[in-house]
C-alpha cells in the first residue's frame, strides 16, 4: 500500500526490506531520522556509538561477520569517519556494507557547507543519490546489491530537502539473504603496505567496472524534452528543481549514481543538445566531470556554489517565469534562534560572561551563547575542538591567560570527540579548566541517547559512563560538579578552579528542561510594583522574560522556573 514518508523514514524502509541487520550510527541533521526509524524494526539492531568513526569501524565488523550493515552521519560526521573509510575501500566488504551521509546546503543546522561527492571521489567508493523518497527506499536496496557484487562499501548521498521533505512510496517485505561466512583472508584484510599495494590495483578495476555499470544503469536515464536547444544534467533535490520549473521543456539526464558516473552516456546526452547545463549544489562536481570528457557546459557560470538552489533560481537562469508570490506589507521581524526558557547552559554563560573570560566552545545546544546578550563563547570549530584549542592556547600564550581561558562542551561532544583533547590536557599538563555541560541527552540533534545517559538508543537500560571517573582515569585531579541554577555556587567554583595551577574539570550537571521526566515547579511571578525596570534580569536572554511598559513580564506558557532570573533582581521582583 503507498504512505507518504520522509526521505529519512523511506532509507530505513529500505535498509529493513534489504535484511539489513546492523546499524551503527551518530547522530547529525539531517541524517538522524534514518537510524531513529530503523530502529522501530526489531529484527534490526540498531545503536548510537560514541562517534562516527566508530559508528563506521563497527558497521564493518558487522559487514565481515556476514550481516548487511549500515551507518549514517551527516556530512561533518563524515570528516571523522574518513580514516575508515578510505581503507575500507582497499579491502572491500563480506557482506554489503552501506553508509548514509546527509549534506547540509544552506546550513540549516552545521557550521559548514560541505560536499560529499569529493569523498566519494578521493576514497574511490560508489555514491548514490536519491531525489525523493520513492528512491530513497529502492537506492538503499540497490546499494546492497552494488556492495556485494562489485566488493565495495557504498555511500548514499541525503541533503536537508530530501531527507526532511515526504513524497509516496510504496514499502514491499523483508527479504534478508543467508549469512554469509566469514574467511580469513589476510591478503584482503591486513592492510599492511605489501597487501595494500596489491589492492589498490583492484580497487582501480573496480571503479572502471562501476563506470561501465554506471553507463547502462536505470537510475542514470534520459527524460525527453520538447525543445533541445538546452539539456539539463541534475540529480538529487536539484532534479525536483528543475522538473518543478521546467517540467518537460527541455531534456534531462538523471544521474541516481553520482560517482564513479557514465561517460559515453553523457556524451551521447550532449550530443542531442544545442546547450548543455549542469543543474547541482554545491560546486561544480558533476560540471567538471563533463568538462573532463572534453564538453562544453555551463554550470556555476550561471548558479551559485553557496547556499541552496531553488526553483525560481532555476527559472531565472535558464529564461523561464519567475514566480513572485505574495508577500506582506510588512517585514517580518528577525527571529534568531534561543536557548530554551529553563536552559542550564544558560547561567552557566552569563558566569563566564560577568568574568570577561575568553571562551573556547564546542558543537551543541550550548553554541547558542555566543548569542547577544549572552555572547560568551569565542570560538566554534568542530567536536571537541573546544578541549584540544584551550590546550593550544594555554601553552602558546605561555599560560599567562590560564586564569582566563575556559573551554565549553557538552556531555554528548565530550564523549565523541573530548576525550582525546582532556588527555592531551593532562598528559602534556597545560594549565587549563574545562567545563563539561552535562544536560544528561544529546540534545541539539533532538534528545538521542549517549553513553552517559544510561540507555541505549531503543530506551533500555545500559551501561552509563560516569564522567567524573573518567576525568579522574584520565589524570585530572580536580574534577567538580556544580548545578549550573545555584549561580553564586558556579561563579565562585570557576574563580576557584581557574586560580588552581594544575588542569581541571567543571561538570555542569543538570538534565535538559525539555526532557519529559523533568519536573518543573512551574512559572514564577512578576511583581510591577517592586520592579524597578532595571532589565538586570533581561541580561541572561530568557525567552520567558520581556518588557512591558518599562517592567518585567514573566510569560507564564514559556517559564520553567529555573529561578535563575531571582537571583538577578536585587528587588525582589520575581519570584
Amino acid at each position: 500500500m503507498k504512505t507518504l514518508m520522509l526521505g529519512n523514514e523511506a532509507v530505513a524502509r529500505g535498509l529493513y526490506e534489504a535484511g539489513c541487520c546492523f546499524v551503527s550510527s551518530y547522530p547529525g541533521t539531517p541524517s538522524t531520522e534514518i537510524t531513529e526509524c530503523v530502529a522501530k524494526y526489531e529484527e534490526v539492531y540498531a545503536e548510537w556509538a560514541p562517534n562516527e568513526k566508530v559508528a563506521l569501524e563497527a558497521a564493518l565488523g558487522a559487514s565481515l561477520a556476514g550481516k548487511r550493515s549500515f551507518c549514517a552521519m551527516k556530512h561533518v560526521g563524515l570528516n571523522v569517519a574518513a580514516d575508515p573509510l578510505f581503507t575500507i575501500s582497499y579491502t572491500g566488504v563480506n557482506a554489503g556494507l552501506v553508509i548514509g551521509v546527509a549534506d547540509d546546503a544552506g546550513m540549516h543546522s552545521s557550521q559548514n557547507e560541505q560536499d560529499s561527492r569529493y569523498y566519494a571521489k578521493a576514497s574511490k567508493v560508489p555514491m548514490l543519490e536519491p531525489s525523493d523518497s520513492a528512491e530513497a527506499l529502492r537506492f538503499a536496496k540497490l546499494a546492497y546489491e552494488l556492495s556485494e557484487t562489485f566488493d565495495t562499501a557504498v555511500l548514499m548521498k541525503m541533503c536537508t530537502r530530501v531527507s526532511h521533505s515526504q513524497s509516496v512510496v510504496e514499502p514491499g517485505e523483508r527479504v534478508v539473504p543467508e549469512q554469509k561466512k566469514y574467511e580469513k583472508n589476510p591478503a584482503k584484510y591486513i592492510m599492511m603496505p605489501a597487501n595494500a599495494k596489491k589492492r589498490h590495483p583492484e580497487v582501480e578495476a573496480r571503479i572502471k567496472a562501476l563506470t561501465a555499470w554506471a553507463e547502462t544503469a536505470e537510475i542514470n536515464r534520459v527524460e525527453a524534452g520538447q525543445d533541445s536547444s538546452c539539456g539539463i544534467i541534475t540529480s538529487s533535490t536539484c532534479y525536483q528543481y528543475v522538473k518543478e520549473a521546467f517540467g518537460d521543456t527541455y531534456p534531462i539526464l538523471k544521474l541516481g549514481m553520482i560517482w564513479p558516473m557514465p561517460e559515453q552516456k553523457i556524451k551521447d546526452f550532449a550530443a542531442t543538445v544545442d546547450k548543455l547545463v549542469v543543474v547541482e549544489e554545491l560546486d561544480g562536481f558533476v560540471e567538471t566531470h563533463c568538462r573532463n570528457l572534453g564538453l562544453s557546459v555551463s554550470g556555476k557560470d550561471l548558479f551559485t556554489n553557496i547556499g541552496e538552489l531553488s526553483q525560481n533560481l532555476v527559472k531565472e537562469k535558464l529564461g523561464g517565469t519567475v514566480q513572485t508570490g505574495a508577500c506582506l506589507d510588512e517585514n517580518i521581524p528577525a527571529r534568531p534562534p534561543v536557548m530554551c526558557a529553563g536552559c542550564p547552559h544558560r547561567s552557566i554563560f552569563y558566569v563566564l560572561k560577568k568574568l570577561n573570560l575568553t571562551v573556547l566552545g564546542d558543537i551543541g545546544c550550548y553554541t547558542l551563547g555566543a548569542v547577544p546578550p549572552l555572547g560568551a563563547i569565542d570560538t566554534t570549530i568542530c567536536m571537541g575542538a573546544s578541549v584540544s584549542g584551550l590546550h593550544g592556547f594555554v601553552k602558546a600564550d605561555g599560560e599567562a591567560n590560564a586564569g582566563r581561558t575556559v573551554a565549553v562542551i557538552g556531555d554528548s561532544t565530550f564523549i565523541h570527540s573530548g576525550i582525546t583533547g582532556l588527555i592531551n590536557v593532562a598528559y602534556n599538563e597545560s594549565n587549563s579548566t574545562v567545563i563539561i555541560l552535562d544536560n544528561s541527552i544529546t540534545g541539539m540533534t533532538g534528545h538521542q541517547q549517549n553513553p552517559t545517559t544510561g540507555y541505549n538508543l531503543k530506551g533500555d537500560p545500559c551501561t552509563k559512563i560516569d564522567l567524573e571517573s573518567l576525568c579522574h582515569a584520565v589524570g585530572i585531579n580536580r574534577v567538580r560538579v556544580v548545578d549550573p541554577y545555584d549561580m553564586e555556587t558556579c561563579q565562585k567554583v570557576v574563580q576557584e578552579e581557574l586560580a588552581a595551577k594544575e588542569p581541571s574539570v567543571i561538570i555542569s550537571r543538570r538534565p535538559c528542561a525539555l526532557l519529559k521526566y523533568v519536573k518543573h515547579p512551574g512559572p514564577i511571578c512578576s511583581d510591577t510594583e517592586k520592579c524597578k525596570g532595571c532589565k538586570a534580569c533581561m541580561k541572561i536572554g530568557c525567552p520567558a522574560i520581556s518588557m512591558v511598559d518599562g517592567k518585567a513580564k514573566i510569560d507564564a506558557t514559556l517559564c520553567v522556573g529555573c529561578g535563575v532570573c531571582e537571583q538577578l533582581c536585587k528587588f525582589d521582583a520575581l519570584g
